[in-house]
């Protein structure tokens, strides 16, 4: 169980250094939250290191569910989903992250040069040895999630129990369309990630002069574009209604949409506190139907 909104800690010693981590961090917990996502590849380690040492000084471990991942490419030979790779680099997020196991451990992308047999065989091997609890998948089209699923069932070996897509109010054809009807039929549960798309649908970005000087420009800049400001326009007047904020609001329809927990990420209290909300925030039939217009 997990509580419906992750941390996702891509920032973390990246947009957030290390007294603004330890800060989020603290004040994700204080507010009741428990689940955490980062990766093998962010800050090439940073982001697990950081977490692993607010882990062991706060005591923690036992109040967080703790997810990561591996695939992407840490080094010139250090990528993929073969056996080989991901037996060393569990070893690798284990000794940053200063824990004896990873609650999700999820493959960050679809390796087509590995059989899946065999990265699923090397997930069972990690969950057997106490390594990790539950697997999941990041980055898979529908097929090949369908056949990752079949693989397991066929083999007797763990299943992905959960998927992390691209999805929020600006990018959801293809999870709405191919992977949430899997991801329904096999309960799956889902982590969608840029889930406020780069901090575009908070609606601090309306113009080009806003992203100047801005970490996450190259991200954004692509949907100041007419739906993007229709999408923008839809939340302000959702936003009047309710008095709620456009990333509350924004969050609450991914969990209107089947969500368990989307992943946002925060470098102030501040960011987080506005964040936090949108978990009991219910959207009306006529908001999701202004939302749904604007962005489907």
């Amino acid at each position: 169980m997990v509580s419906p909104l992750c941390l996702g800690a891509n920032v973390f010693g990246w947009t957030a250094d290390r007294t603004a981590t330890f800060n989020v961090l603290d004040a994700f917990v204080a507010l009741g939250f428990n689940f955490i996502d980062t990766a093998d590849v962010y800050g090439r380690g940073e982001s697990e290191n950081l977490i692993g040492e607010w882990l062991e000084k706060r005591g923690a471990r036992d109040k967080i569910i703790l997810a990561t991942k591996v695939g992407y490419e840490m080094g010139p030979t250090e990528r993929g989903l073969s056996k080989a790779y991901i037996t060393r680099a569990v070893d690798a997020s284990l000794r940053r992250l200063k824990t004896h196991f990873i609650d999700l451990y999820q493959a960050h992308i679809d390796d087509p040069a590995t059989p899946l047999e065999e990265t699923l065989s090397a997930f069972a091997s990690l969950i057997q040895a106490g390594k990790v609890r539950v697997i999941g998948a990041s980055n898979y089209d529908a097929p090949r999630l369908r056949q990752a699923l079949q693989v397991s069932r066929e083999r007797g070996l763990p299943r992905y129990e959960s998927l992390q897509p691209h999805f929020n109010l600006y990018e959801n054809e293809t999870f709405l369309k191919q992977l949430a009807p899997l991801c329904r039929e096999h309960e799956l549960g889902v982590l969608s990630y840029f889930s406020l798309a780069s901090g575009f649908l908070t609606g601090k970005y309306r113009s080009a002069q806003d992203l100047v000087g801005k970490a996450r420009s190259r991200f954004v800049k692509e949907m100041l574009n007419p739906r993007g400001l229709r999408i923008l326009h839809a939340l302000d007047a959702v936003a009047e209604e309710t008095s709620a904020t456009q990333a509350q609001i924004s969050l609450a329809w991914l969990l209107a949409r089947g969500v368990t927990a989307p992943v946002v990420s925060a470098t102030s209290v501040a960011q987080l506190e506005d964040l936090a909300p949108a978990v009991t925030l219910k959207l009306h039939a006529d908001a999701l139907r202004i939302l749904d217009e604007a962005a489907l």
